[in-house]
């Protein structure tokens, strides 16, 4: 298999502090990544990385083949899908649903005066009904749930048919119906065999959807576990991950965990 992800020994350091440090980390086609841990441990400035929107202070990364830093992100952006809370802030609250998914096959986040096509607009919809979100079309963006909206930038991120794609934190702030629809679309997603590569960053294993295939476990910036979610999910990593003693329990395709009760 062929890697769409590689990251050698990178470091990304502000204002002194390094957000995190010395990670080498791949993705191979086909894959589905989950990256857990605590708040501040890095995991989204690594999502960043990947999507090539933060550049390494040190190490070497590697997207879809092309090296950062002699590629032309704007070109290499139309092949990773991303999806997450910095995407939220980004599109025009008085924007209609269908809008916000088909601007992104120009690489933007608002329309200006480009024009769309018959098919973009047949996948807009086709990708809206994947995710739940069929006859929102003319829904602005500022009125929807969070659920709703977490559903619509998915269906954004997947518009230009990605290589990669990346979710950050994308069930952050359901209720636990929101969070249960989207898991189960994200699982359907997961198994499809045409569907890209993925990274999804998580607090939480509940929200691990069937279909994810391997686990990156990071703290304080370091790996502390990454390979196949079978093997390296497990409570002794999910405690050192957590900095607290845990139970991990699988039921068929989901996970649960919970803190060991004081005394």
């Amino acid at each position: 298999m062929t890697d769409v992800l590689e990251l050698v020994d990178v470091s990304v350091v502000r204002e002194g502090r390094a957000l995190i440090s010395d990670i080498s980390w791949s993705i191979a086609e086909g894959e589905r990544w989950v990256i857990l841990g605590p708040n501040g441990a890095g995991k989204t400035t690594l999502l960043q990385v990947a999507a090539s929107y933060l550049y390494p202070t040190s190490g070497t990364v590697a997207v879809l083949g092309e090296k950062l830093g002699s590629v032309d992100v704007f070109e290499l952006r139309q092949r990773i899908g991303l999806a997450g809370a910095s995407m939220l802030d980004r599109v025009p609250r008085e924007q209609t649903v269908l809008k916000t998914v088909l601007t992104a096959a120009y690489g933007m986040t608002a329309t200006w005066q480009e024009t769309y096509e018959t098919q973009d607009e047949s996948r807009a919809l086709a990708l809206l009904d994947r995710l739940g979100m069929r006859g929102y079309e003319e829904r602005t963006f500022g009125t929807l749930s969070e659920g709703e909206r977490k559903r619509t930038l998915i269906a954004r991120g997947l518009m230009t048919d990605p290589e990669l794609l990346l979710l950050d934190e994308p069930a952050a702030g359901l209720d636990l119906g929101g969070r249960e629809d989207l898991v189960r679309r994200l699982g359907a997603l997961a198994q499809d065999e045409y569907a890209p590569s993925m990274a999804m960053v998580t607090h939480h294993v509940e929200e691990i959807a069937p279909g994810f295939t391997h686990v990156l476990m990071i703290r304080q910036g370091k790996v502390l576990a990454a390979g196949p979610i079978d093997t390296e999910l497990t409570a002794r990593n999910l405690s050192l991950c957590f900095g607290l003693p845990l139970t991990l329990e699988r039921h068929g395709d989901r996970w649960s965990a919970q803190g060991l009760p004081l005394g």
